[in-house]
């Protein structure tokens, strides 16, 4: 079928019609989805129509347009397959970066899956009591799980922390004073800011003390008739070094409580394993903080503790029963394959496997001495292929230091070990390649070289990578 119309000089006429790259895609690849070769067809057409418009005078403005039936039909069928892929589509995490923001946090535990997709492919018993036949609480099982792993009186969940930290404001002071450090004024990712997030749940923020130094006294001087809350907030992706002065949470509760003025605190990245007898900084250890008498702690569930996405909140009973009659929580709530795998995430927790079978916690304490000896053997199972030599590209397994990611443990890093490549096409051109390739793969490109971190890398994921790795090469 020819698909170019060649009856005036204007570029723009030989354009094809949408119409006709739809019929020759449905008789030339029926197995892309009409849907999608329409709407690639509609945007390539459109976007070279934009390029011809826009060409300067004594150009035909025809470079990067396809030329030509069969590079029409090939743009098209590349895109629509782009189009119509699964989304979010997997992918290998190669940078040692177990929380990676942009990849989705924390890979739940397969147990975990498995029990949100029980949920997912059939009824459940999500709000109803079997054994009265009456209407149940979706939240009781677990309310109970965190109250008895944290310590708390009471446990609430829904659907992210940011969301948390808004229920919790607009539950418990709305309309009124909410007293927050100017070092702790965070932006938690995406642009979003706690001014701006505390603006939205309809209370009022009083700033106290500077952004390096914040005193006790700050926070009592700015407590006044229509103070509701005293909010301490966990620095995400920075850390404050040098001349500082912070307020710790347990004297922020005696000021709280001397004034009959509630304390939360937003954790962002908790953990339920008391990371400091591994040596890891020990501030996100929820038990050890609702252990200083705050009225409310929230946290992520798909951060530190390696379960899917939810806003977790423990504390005091009153305000978390307040948290729950709030209409805004039916909004937030967490849907039933979320509470699932939640519920079998906090399960591994309280029979004490979670340091075995929840996989961020596998990745982040994974001993150093396994993790040099699985890099070096993959590292000559790449160099048994011959492309590094055949491709002039230096390979080296080297030491590393990785952020946890995710907000979480600012300034700390992990000591890890990397395959370095050099040469070639050069390391982002590789990176790239990686990205684009049958199963993407994600590496960090850091001093001229491109970096791959098995921390993150299921032993499952292994074959597929080194094959991701062949292909970029070549």
């Amino acid at each position: 079928m020819d698909l170019s119309r060649r009856v005036n000089t204007d570029p723009r006429r030989a354009l094809p019609s949408v119409h006709r790259l739809i019929e020759a895609m449905a008789s030339g690849h029926p197995e892309i989805p009409r849907w999608a070769a329409s709407e690639a067809a509609q945007r390539l057409v459109a976007a070279a129509r934009l390029t011809l418009d826009a060409r300067p005078p004594g150009s035909d403005g025809s470079e990067g347009i396809p030329s030509g039936e069969n590079a029409w039909l090939v743009s098209v069928a590349t895109l629509a397959e782009e189009l119509s892929g699964p989304r979010p589509q997997r992918v290998i995490n190669a940078t040692g970066i177990v929380l990676h923001t942009n990849l989705g946090r924390a890979p739940m535990a397969p147990g975990a899956a498995e029990a949100a997709a029980r949920a997912a492919g059939g009824y459940t018993d999500l709000e109803l009591d079997l054994q009265r036949g009456e209407r149940g609480n979706r939240l009781e099982g677990a309310a109970l799980r965190l109250t008895l792993l944290t310590g708390a009186e009471a446990g609430y969940v829904c659907n992210n922390n940011a969301a948390a930290l808004v229920l919790a404001l607009n539950t418990l002071a709305k309309g009124r004073q909410v007293v927050v450090s100017r070092g702790e004024l965070v932006e938690i990712g995406g642009s979003f800011r706690i001014p701006e997030i505390m603006e939205r749940a309809g209370v009022e923020l009083v700033e106290v003390g500077s952004t390096n130094r914040t005193h006790l006294r700050d926070y009592a001087q700015a407590i006044g008739p229509e103070t509701a809350m005293l909010l301490k907030v966990h620095r995400s992706n920075f850390e404050i070094r040098g001349f500082v002065k912070d307020v710790g949470l347990g004297e922020l509760v005696e000021l709280g409580a001397a004034h009959g003025i509630p304390v939360v605190e937003d954790l962002g990245s908790g953990t339920l394993v008391d990371l400091g007898r591994h040596g890891f900084p020990a501030e996100a250890f929820v038990p050890g903080r609702i252990a200083e008498g705050p009225d409310l702690v929230c946290f992520s569930g798909d951060k530190l503790l390696g379960g899917p996405q939810a806003g977790i909140v423990v504390g005091r009973s009153a305000p978390v029963a307040a948290l729950g009659e709030n209409p805004l929580a039916r909004a937030l709530r967490l849907d039933k394959m979320s509470l699932a795998a939640l519920d079998w995430t906090l399960g591994a927790y309280l029979e004490g496997r979670a340091e075995a079978e929840v996989p961020v916690l596998k990745q982040i304490l994974l001993s150093p001495d396994a993790h040099e000896a699985r890099t070096r053997a993959f590292a000559h199972q790449i160099l048994e292929g011959g492309v590094t030599r055949d491709l002039k590209v230096d390979l080296e397994v080297i030491r590393d230091r990785v952020p946890v990611g995710g907000g979480s443990l600012p300034g700390f890093e992990l000591d890890s070990w990397a395959i370095a490549l050099r040469g070639g096409d050069g390391a982002e051109t590789l990176a790239a390649r990686l990205r684009a390739g049958r199963a993407p793969v994600l590496a960090r490109v850091r001093d001229g070289s491109l970096r791959i971190d098995l921390r993150a890398v299921d032993e499952a994921e292994t074959p597929r990578l080194l094959a991701g790795i062949y292909d970029a090469l070549h």
